[in-house]
């Protein structure tokens, strides 16, 4: 058995092909996840309510760089997985260096794929290969007024949005 926290890229299949195995319904989600907030938890309680297991692609400090500018991440991908895999609703965190989960959602095959309501369902990356194998692909909103942007911008003296 995989104990439940953070595992490495390397692990990914393996997890996902145990998973299955025991009969567990698997939740994929991703982001950043760069300072935690209310809104990221109640996502991820959000997306735990769907399954059993919980597995959170967490993107690495060079494909936010990549993806949110050079003042990003403010956490360390580390540090971000440690917090994230510590949270009730999420059983593993994986770091993932490329600039989508595609690779890591073909390496785990989870039942249930979910992101945050400002993508749509169609538009999810990975969405293709769990749709192909019967899973769902689902967004869940947002919390109004709860966001890492706002959250940068109130310490750096800005208004919180």
């Amino acid at each position: 058995m995989i104990r439940p926290g953070v595992v490495d890229r390397a692990l990914a299949h393996e997890l996902g092909e145990q998973l299955r195995a025991e009969g567990k319904k698997i939740v994929f989600t991703n982001g950043v996840f760069d300072i935690l907030h209310r809104g990221h938890v109640t996502y991820l309680n959000d997306a735990r309510a769907l399954g059993d297991i919980l597995l959170v692609g967490v993107n690495s400090d060079a494909s936010v760089k990549r993806l949110k500018g050079p003042s990003r991440p403010v956490v360390s991908e580390e540090d971000r997985a440690f917090v994230l895999s510590n949270l009730k609703a999420v059983d593993y965190a994986v770091i993932f260096t490329d600039d989508t989960p595609y690779n890591l959602i073909a390496d785990v095959l989870p039942d249930v794929l979910v992101k945050g309501g400002d993508w749509a369902v169609d538009k999810i990356v990975g969405g293709d290969i769990v749709r192909a194998r019967g899973g769902v692909v689902k967004n869940i909103p947002f919390v109004d007024g709860h966001s890492t942007t706002g959250i940068i911008g109130a310490i750096a003296g800005a208004p919180n949005t």
